[in-house]
């Protein structure tokens, strides 16, 4: 989810869910990680994750990663961005496939197979045949699923979720069930209140992508996760698409 707080914990816990991937746009990883221990208990574990916006921002492809150990920036090249997930082992995970502009498609996925670890199936955002599109990548290139709320409103939180056969105690749990291909489970609700909610999620979309944010978010260089950003050091200049 993108969003987290005191009613989202509050909300997950009565769907009863164990555990949650935070990973908020333009967010950098040590900002993450405290949020999500300061929101994490003996009832719901937290886990950090950070959704990568790679390439320009025409041609943007979202990629998450779980399991990071050092910041990566956005808007690095694709290539450069799963070859520093690579090497730092992270998780990697393609969520929304084939949607809109802001993921990766078919020939993307083909090109770098082995190093995605699992394709989300199910996405609020999604219309059916989105869905359909996307359990289809999942299948043909034999990747196993995830699903995920991929809330941005707090209402979405426990729409939809992923069950494995163990008990998942953190990150390194997750990353190693993802990267193992541990058996699992996807679920998600139905009905009309679940697609009243869906709806909200898909409208959520035209604020998301709006060009006034895109001017405040990043074009200055100065974001959080902008290659260029001090804290960064340099170190992506190589790869970096701005």
């Amino acid at each position: 989810m993108k969003v987290l707080d005191e009613r989202v914990v509050k909300r997950a816990k009565a769907r009863g869910l164990d555990a949650l991937v935070y990973a908020p746009h333009f967010t950098r990883l040590p900002e993450i990680r405290r949020r999500a221990e300061r929101f994490s208990d003996d009832e719901l574990t937290v886990i950090p994750g950070r959704e990568l916006f790679t390439g320009n921002w025409q041609q943007r492809r979202h990629v998450l990663a779980i399991g990071l150990s050092e910041p990566v920036p956005d808007f690095l090249t694709l290539d450069g961005t799963l070859a520093e997930l690579e090497r730092q082992e992270a998780a990697v995970l393609v969520p929304h496939p084939e949607f809109l502009n802001v993921s990766l498609g078919r020939e993307d996925i083909r090109t770098h197979r082995e190093r995605i670890d699992a394709v989300e199936v199910y996405n609020p955002k999604h219309w059916p045949h989105h869905d359909e599109r996307a359990r289809s990548l999942a299948s043909d290139f034999e990747i196993e699923p995830f699903t995920s709320s991929y809330a941005h409103v707090r209402g979405t939180i426990g729409e939809a979720w992923v069950e494995f056969e163990r008990p998942i105690g953190g990150a390194s749990d997750l990353v190693r069930a993802i990267r193992t291909g541990e058996p699992r489970q996807i679920f998600h609700r139905d009905g009309l209140g679940h697609r009243l909610r869906c709806g909200i999620e898909f409208c959520h979309l035209g604020y998301e992508n709006t060009w006034s944010k895109l001017d405040r978010l990043f074009l200055q260089g100065t974001e959080p996760t902008h290659p260029n950003h001090v804290a960064y050091e340099g170190k992506f200049d190589d790869i970096k698409v701005y």
